[in-house]
């Protein structure tokens, strides 16, 4: 099993964060600081509550001046990359969320090596007018970090962030920022901007769609960006976001022979097959995708989507052999019950079986 992402901040990583901050500061009190992160609760902890105690207790012995604080922490950034380092925007979004000028320029500081995509959105929520005019800013930067920061900060449905409300009734100032960014050289911007107008999507179908409308077309990079940022739209089966991309109402096409592993445990991998005909003409183009109706804990069905293939089709006849995990993952809980198995064509449902899920 992986190595769970929360086991990052370790003994390992704290006695070195200790050493590399009293070396800028020999006032700090490094045992001190390993006792009071790993304290009585430090177990139970998970992902974020780890980051929010170390930040809070770096704050219990970091100088009180916050100024002076964050200074030590940008002299160790330069070796300091990866996920465990958004512990340091994780600091100003605590203790410098009165200091906007300070803070604005430790969030950019600190993207270069990690991120401040979740540190940035208390900022935006308390001084909105100031920040969109910041993120503009950051999207003009020569640093592709801080250049995604500019799009990812401001996502209204940042996964695992606080939302953004307001951004979400009205996305009129992320699409100044985004547009901005459609052409951008680095795919790591490119890509955040494609899920930034995802977000939208779900709210604004409408607005995703003539943003999407507009901007195909034009060159291949912004074609990839569009096809992710409508993914959302794609899988809802929505007729003129298929059309979109060249995916016909599938009325010359049908299915058959689908069979599926009919009893399976939680762990074991379903196994299903199906095939697709044309008696007419070509298949031609097809986006092939099936649905899980999961049982959920509450004993209701919740269905989710999932992309097997698309392409141009030349032939009257494909077979399709697949299969899906249950294998148990962090982010999905399973529950026995009977589920439905679902293959869909270019947004349409065709056949359908079902099957159980045991303990």
């Amino acid at each position: 099993m992986p190595e769970l992402i929360k086991n990052c901040f370790n003994k390992k990583f704290i006695t070195s964060l200790a050493s590399e901050i009293q070396a800028y500061h020999p006032a700090f009190d490094k045992k001190s600081f390993s006792k009071a992160v790993f304290d009585k609760d430090w177990d139970k902890k998970e992902l974020k509550d780890r980051m929010r105690h170390i930040s809070l207790t770096l704050g219990d012995h970091l100088p009180e001046n916050y100024k002076k604080a964050v200074t030590i922490l940008k002299k160790i950034t330069p070796t300091s990359n990866g996920f465990e380092y958004m512990l340091f925007p994780d600091f100003i979004e605590v203790f410098g969320l009165e200091h906007y000028s300070e803070s604005i320029k430790a969030l950019e500081h600190f993207t270069k090596q990690s991120s401040s995509e979740f540190a940035v959105r208390p900022f935006i929520i308390k001084y909105k007018t100031k920040m969109m005019r910041q993120m503009a800013i950051w999207a003009s930067s020569d640093n592709h970090h801080v250049r995604r920061l500019a799009s990812e900060g401001c996502r209204p449905r940042l996964p695992w962030a606080m939302s953004l409300p307001e951004f979400k009734q009205n996305p009129k100032q992320i699409i100044k920022i985004i547009s901005k960014l459609r052409n951008d050289e680095s795919e790591y911007v490119r890509r955040s901007v494609a899920n930034n107008l995802n977000d939208i999507s779900k709210d604004h179908p409408d607005v995703t769609f003539d943003i999407a409308n507009k901007w195909i077309g034009k060159n291949a990079n912004t074609d990839r960006l569009v096809k992710h940022a409508c993914r959302t739209l794609l899988k809802k089966g929505e007729p003129h976001v298929l059309k979109l991309f060249g995916f016909a109402q599938p009325q010359h096409i049908q299915t058959d022979d689908l069979t599926c592993t009919r009893k399976l445990n939680i762990g074991d991998n379903l196994i299903f097959s199906f095939n697709i005909n044309s008696k007419k003409k070509p298949l031609g183009q097809c986006r092939v995708e099936y649905a899980i109706n999961f049982v959920r804990e509450n004993k209701k069905l919740s269905r989710k989507v999932f992309k097997i293939s698309e392409g141009k089709y030349n032939t009257k006849h494909k077979n399709i052999h697949k299969k899906h995990s249950f294998k148990l993952i962090t982010t999905r809980k399973y529950y026995p019950g009977l589920h439905k198995l679902t293959i869909i064509i270019n947004g349409v449902d065709f056949c359908h079986a079902q099957f159980e899920l045991t303990q």
